[in-house]
């Protein structure tokens, strides 16, 4: 039931008027730090327009098409009470109750500060399958801590197939390159939110994962046939829709062999989603837009309301971050059939009423992060990855004087402190030159890249490049790397006998790749993607 305000979860949403019913499609961004203008504004649509949700976000700078950095990101660390409050204002003043959504992909903490987070779908796609209870834990961990605060939607987990090494936009937001593990992974991650009473979303249709192309800025193409798409990027989609899923989200992408040729963003596509989801997929859940505020979209029709009438003209029944409500209400109800209407009325009020949490959100959620650190500590000991093995080599560090270099975090490394309550060792400080090549033969580098994304290379510079280049050619080199392991490809790797993934920077990462580096744990991980160097 839906249990976050005072309405009944039974309403019958056919009742409506034609008005209100198309109101129900809408889920515009409201934003937790956002100013008291922009929220009387919000109020004024929840009141007059019916509108059937919200899908929440930091602020209005923190949204992925500020890509430039125009604006300045506000940090709030009482964001996850600010957005409690909000949510239950917003039910209580809403004429219907609203289905309220947000991205938590790794958790709350990928848009809400002070918030439990837990490790990036990339980390989980190295964990064993034997471990996939911990996959499942993590979703319905997540779940937990969004029915806490009032959100009944998790527009997780992103099902894409992350074949392109380049790509901009996914990345270490999938599971990997295994159409098998990432079916395997998702499916896990999905029931996980379920068993929280959390709904979840697969995205992004028909697969966002061979692109190169942010979708927040521009139309990325996937020139791959139909039948390439059917065995590979709809593979995690198709297995999805047999299991039941609640909500399939659309991206914003260009799939030719889908639309007889054309360059249309499949949000935009009759033949992507009628067609090929509904009819031939036989999907009959709710199909969610991307963000109709991306670049990729929100620029090709100047005329307010009608991106909104195409998208969901186009079958989507849910319009994710519309930005022109009332005018696009106008524009459905001028332009949409009645059973168009009614089609995609049924399927909301069917999601609605499969929200099975029925406590009040808390006017003041505090999160207890033991449960998180023991889940992420298990979860670093099954990603842990020993993705280069040269076993000699690696047993000279138990046996011979080494030295150790930190590369790319300011911060104290754990992962050092914590080997030297064992081991004495001498810390040399990395410099941005090659000029201080250690003096022991044997060199332990731990390496913390400074981005997240392939943008600038991972944020590692030329300096970076030339000393990890300079010292394997000479010595007997261990590089632990505490963060996206795509970063190892932008660095010649040919003469470092041992690499260890660690995927993330969280200290219980630090402290179990520690471990690793004194016998202490075995390295049980799989790496998820293909990583050999581009040199």
């Amino acid at each position: 039931m839906m249990g976050q305000n005072s309405h009944s979860n039974t309403m019958n949403l056919l009742d409506l008027s034609k008005t209100e019913k198309i109101g129900q499609f809408f889920s515009p961004a409201a934003f937790i730090n956002d100013s008291d203008t922009e929220i009387k504004k919000l109020e004024l649509l929840i009141k007059n327009h019916s509108i059937g949700g919200l899908t929440f976000f930091h602020s209005r700078a923190s949204t992925a098409t500020n890509f430039e950095g125009k604006k300045k990101i506000e940090h709030n660390k009482h964001s996850a009470k600010r957005l409690s409050e909000l949510i239950r204002h917003y039910q209580d003043i809403a004429p219907t109750p609203l289905l309220i959504s947000i991205d938590a992909e790794w958790g709350l903490a990928m848009r809400v500060e002070n918030t439990p987070q837990y490790p990036y779908p990339i980390t989980l796609g190295a964990v064993p399958e034997t471990e996939s209870q911990l996959i499942f834990e993590v979703g319905k961990q997540t779940g937990n801590d969004l029915a806490t605060i009032g959100i009944h939607l998790n527009l997780a987990p992103v099902a894409d197939i992350n074949t392109n090494p380049n790509n901009p936009v996914i990345g270490y937001r999938s599971f990997g390159e295994d159409k098998e593990h990432i079916t395997q992974k998702s499916l896990t991650y999905y029931k996980g939110l379920k068993a929280s009473g959390i709904l979840g979303c697969f995205k992004h249709f028909p697969g966002h994962g061979d692109t190169e192309v942010d979708s927040h800025l521009g139309l990325p193409v996937l020139t791959k046939s139909k039948q390439e798409l059917l065995d590979q990027e709809l593979y995690p989609f198709r297995k999805a829709i047999v299991e039941g899923i609640d909500s399939i989200l659309i991206g914003h992408l260009a799939v030719p062999a889908l639309t007889k040729g054309k360059h249309i963003s499949a949000t935009l596509s009759r033949e992507v989603i009628k067609d090929l989801l509904r009819n031939e997929l036989g999907f009959d859940g709710v199909v969610i837009s991307d963000a109709l505020n991306m670049h990729s979209v929100s620029k090709l029709y100047p005329k307010k309301g009608e991106l909104e009438w195409r998208a969901f003209d186009a079958g989507n029944d849910i319009l994710c971050f519309a930005e022109h409500v009332e005018e696009g209400i106008a524009m459905i109800e001028k332009n949409a059939t009645d059973h168009q209407i009614e089609e995609s009325l049924l399927r909301i009020q069917h999601l609605k009423q499969n929200i099975v949490t029925n406590t009040q959100p808390s006017t003041t959620p505090t999160y207890t992060f033991d449960k998180t650190t023991s889940l992420n500590q298990n979860i670093a000991k099954g990603a842990l990855t020993h993705y280069k093995l040269n076993l000699e080599g690696f047993k000279k560090f138990m046996r011979e004087p080494f030295e150790a270099i930190m590369i790319g975090n300011a911060e104290t490394c754990i992962f050092l402190e914590e080997i030297k309550k064992n081991k004495q060792f001498l810390t040399i400080p990395y410099d941005q030159s090659a000029s201080s090549i250690p003096h022991t033969n044997n060199v332990l580098i731990a390496l913390f890249p400074p981005e997240i994304k392939p943008i600038n290379q991972f944020g590692i510079t030329s300096s970076i490049k030339n000393i990890l280049s300079e010292i394997g050619k000479t010595k007997n080199v261990l590089l632990y790397v505490f963060g996206n392991p795509y970063s190892i490809r932008v660095f010649e790797t040919k003469n470092i006998d041992n690499i260890v993934l660690g995927y993330q920077d969280f200290e219980t990462f630090q402290n179990v790749a520690a471990q690793h580096f004194l016998g202490q744990h075995q390295a049980v991980g799989m790496t998820p993607v293909h990583l050999s160097t581009q040199i």
